[in-house]
């Protein structure tokens, strides 16, 4: 990390320091802390350190000999929010908010040398980025294209968010910039995978796979719940032969176990009759 310095007298006369040199960019997360490092020769002894942000944000003043620096902030929003590290004092912020981003600037006061080194820095501060959220809207016109449209969003995303969409068939290239992606299916054709990413300065997340040909299988109906439905069927198909069958089995075999008695009862009745007796009724 570079910092921008510009060294000049103690009374205040700026000489010209040539090219101007941009603040340092520093990012920063929501809610949580950041350090803004000073540079400070190791050769100089520091009278005080001034930090500002618009306004006069807090002085330091260190220590004698290796004795505590005393802190003195003067701007009430950062009340409780600002830390001083040691050695080079530099500012901590904790608890970021919307409101601190914005331009910092350090001035340091050098009583060796009589002289004062500024170090400026833009701070930003963004929300982490949660998973995007993708809607999809189709329409089917006729037999022959399905004309696809795919919205990325991400709630609560904040400034300087892009997105861009990844295509999977194709060694995950980038296959469009922008949050809305729209594309174009047939018959035959594959259904093609898209994800979403979002990005902002710190970092990126992307959203799960999105098959974009599963929505023009039919009006509002995906190929994927057309295939399962067609299973579904199947299944249910194989079932009822499955029950028909061990029916008829059962019964066979219910006719199968009543033959022997049947039989027994019948020569039964045979030996009774022989004998002048009514022989047993056939049920």
């Amino acid at each position: 990390m570079s910092f921008r310095v510009e060294c000049f007298s103690s009374s205040g006369d700026q000489g010209d320091s040539g090219d101007r040199v941009d603040p340092v960019k520093v990012v920063a997360v929501l809610q949580e802390s950041i350090s803004l490092p000073l540079e400070i020769p190791s050769d100089e002894e520091v009278e005080n350190i001034v930090w500002s942000s618009h306004l006069r944000l807090a002085t330091v003043v260190p220590g004698k000999e290796a004795g505590p620096a005393t802190v003195m902030v003067t701007n009430p929003r950062y009340q409780g929010r600002v830390s001083f590290l040691e050695p080079g004092y530099s500012l901590c912020i904790s608890n970021l908010s919307w409101e601190d981003s914005g331009l910092y600037q350090a001035q340091v006061n050098l009583r060796t040398s009589q002289m004062s080194i500024m170090q400026q820095y833009n701070l930003l501060v963004y929300r982490r980025l949660s998973e995007p959220h993708v809607t999809v809207n189709f329409e089917i016109s006729g037999v022959s294209a399905c004309n696809v449209s795919l919205t990325c969003s991400v709630e609560r995303a904040g400034l300087d968010v892009t997105y861009s969409w990844i295509s999977w068939e194709h060694s995950e290239d980038t296959a469009h910039e922008g949050p809305v992606l729209s594309a174009s299916w047939r018959p035959g054709d594959s259904a093609l995978s898209y994800a979403c990413k979002a990005s902002n300065p710190l970092g990126s997340v992307s959203s799960r796979l999105i098959r974009a040909g599963l929505f023009c299988a039919g009006p509002g109906y995906p190929a994927e719940k057309a295939s399962f439905c067609v299973l579904a069927k199947a299944l249910l198909l194989l079932l009822l032969l499955g029950i028909l069958a061990a029916g008829l089995w059962l019964i066979r075999a219910q006719k199968r176990c009543k033959m022997p008695q049947m039989r027994e009862l019948k020569r039964s009745r045979m030996r009774l009759t022989k004998r002048g007796k009514p022989g047993p009724r056939l049920a």
